[in-house]
């Protein structure tokens, strides 16, 4: 059957860069993603694969129904959202949209999965079930396409396995990775307001400073990691925005810090919360201003199922060959596909984009894929769920 999909795949690998390519050019943030959806649609009606939209607003479900297609449901996701980054590559696909980007390979998940469905609609006869496709909104952005669709009934139908993919920069164009059980962080943003009393900065003995207490708190709250968690639970608290509108010599009357929380641990995740917010107030007590201390709650942990990511791990050592085959590690990155695997048995995988030279990161204003990796995005998509439905 592998040696059938991959002569399928073939076939479409030219159109599958041509759509991502397209998506690239066209990128639209988080729940915005309109243009977006209404050209995956379009491709889907030109291939006569029926498909619902509406969902969360910008949303398409595909379904591609095999032999007894009430038998099994196989769901494959990917996401449709882009970053607001503006992009400094120089190819001639880069964003036509000023600010916003596509630096988080979204494009090429969302082509990736068109082209997996163009392949499955044409091998339909070869399976038992309903290998359904999901294009999703706003992945990057609290508190996650993904749980939104879930409550619009995304898992209704108790979908035997969910699997997607994602770009991944550092391992080469050819080669994929996988990893069983947990695998990538919970993630929580913070959103800290110091207040005191500011005025001159040379009469400091007349003030409340915040800034003052600002570096307390980001001192102070690394015991978090340290001193509260046990050491066997990788955790991350990192602030990146700190604004305190003074000057040389002004201290502000306020100081706003944003931060983000990650774990693998859920009922240590809210332990941590209530201590932050104590040592804050705390803190801010005894300098004699106060705090606003707000946690916005993301992402649980991903967790990917042992038989499911096996059984994948498995389809793509056939399709690659095993020196093409990866472990990865732990991953303190998250992703809101974890909420469909906190459901559903599921498995997240990597694909390799690398060129071999320099790795283009991330989240970044020059990150790029190596095309090479379509020679196996699509077809190995179909074929681990193929695979899946038959177990």
């Amino acid at each position: 059957m592998i040696d059938i999909i991959k002569h399928t795949a073939k076939k479409y690998i030219a159109e599958t860069i041509e759509i991502r390519r397209f998506l690239h050019k066209n990128p639209e943030l988080s729940f915005k993603e309109y243009q977006t959806s209404n050209f995956i649609q379009s491709i889907l009606s030109k291939n006569k694969i029926p498909f619902t939209n509406g969902h969360v607003k910008t949303g398409v479900i595909a379904k591609i129904e095999g032999n007894n297609p009430g038998d099994k449901e196989i769901l494959l996701r990917a996401d449709m959202d882009a970053l607001p980054i503006h992009e400094e590559n120089q190819a001639d696909y880069c964003s036509n949209n000023k600010g916003v980007m596509h630096a988080c390979g979204h494009d090429v998940h969302s082509a990736s999965l068109l082209g997996a469905g163009l392949i499955l609609n044409e091998l339909k006869s070869e399976f038992n079930g309903t290998i359904k496709l999901v294009f999703q909104p706003g992945e990057e952005k609290i508190p996650g396409g993904a749980k939104l669709m879930i409550k619009d009934g995304l898992l209704n139908n108790n979908p035997q396995a969910c699997m997607a993919q994602h770009v991944y920069p550092d391992l080469q164009a050819g080669k994929v990775g996988f990893r069983s059980g947990i695998y990538m962080a919970s993630a929580d943003e913070i959103y800290v307001t110091v207040k005191g009393s500011g005025g001159h900065a040379a009469l400091p003995h007349l003030l409340n400073d915040p800034v003052l207490m600002t570096s307390q708190i980001i001192n102070n709250l690394q015991q978090i990691i340290s001193r509260f968690n046990k050491p066997d639970n990788p955790s991350v608290l990192s602030f990146g925005y700190v604004e305190a509108l003074g000057e040389t010599n002004i201290i502000p009357d306020k100081v706003m810090l944003k931060g983000t929380f990650r774990t693998f641990d859920e009922d240590w995740r809210f332990k941590a919360h209530d201590k932050m917010k104590e040592i804050a107030h705390s803190i801010c007590k005894s300098s004699g201003g106060s705090c606003d201390f707000d946690i916005k709650i993301g992402y649980p942990f991903l967790v990917n199922d042992k038989v499911v990511t096996e059984n994948a791990k498995n389809t793509a050592i056939k399709f690659l060959g095993k020196e093409n085959v990866i472990d990865l590690d732990l991953r303190m990155t998250s992703e809101d596909f974890a909420f469909i695997s906190q459901e559903r048995p599921s498995c997240f995988y990597r694909l390799g984009t690398g060129d071999g030279n320099t790795v283009k990161r991330l989240h970044t204003s020059s990150f790029d894929v190596n095309e090479e990796c379509f020679s196996i995005s699509s077809g190995l998509m179909a074929s681990i769920a193929i695979d899946q439905i038959h177990k």
